[in-house]
């Protein structure tokens, strides 16, 4: 085999062959944005910064890992949601919904987070630095978060 084309196979193999990193829906993300609702929709990786998703309908949807620094989720439904990993640093976050969602490893670092509902939701790992976190059952490092008694 010529030397240059031995170089030229061995350059562009690990483009066939590599995994494809799992990224958001181009029209779930355009869904969402333009209807707020997005029930069951893959967002996965999706940057959603500085978004105003108030009163969205995120049930079940496919957040993990998604960026949603500084977004306003007021009023959001994110119940049975993966938001795995997901960043919502600086994100308000004022009575939504995240029942029985997946909270692991998400990053509220100095977000607004006032009367959640987060009954049955995992939440290991949370980072709450700087977090204002208000009437809101959020416990660090553990699963099935209780009702609070106002509730």
């Amino acid at each position: 085999m010529q030397p240059k084309l031995l170089a030229t196979i061995t350059l562009l193999t690990p483009l066939f062959f590599t995994n494809s990193v799992q990224a958001e829906n181009p029209l779930h993300v355009e869904q969402l944005l333009s209807t707020g609702e997005c029930f069951q929709c893959d967002l996965s990786g999706a940057d959603l910064s500085n978004e105003h998703l108030i009163g969205a309908d995120l049930r079940e949807a496919n957040l993990q890992g998604a960026n949603l620094t500084g977004a306003n989720l007021e009023g959001a439904d994110l119940t049975g949601a993966n938001l795995a990993g997901a960043n919502l640093t600086l994100a308000f976050v004022t009575n939504a919904d995240f029942r029985q969602a997946n909270l692991d490893q998400v990053n509220f670092t100095r977000a607004k987070i006032y009367d959640a509902n987060v009954y049955g939701a995992s939440m290991n790992e949370l980072n709450i630095s700087d977090a204002e976190v208000f009437h809101t059952g959020i416990g660090i490092g553990g699963e099935g978060a209780e009702f609070p008694d106002w509730y």
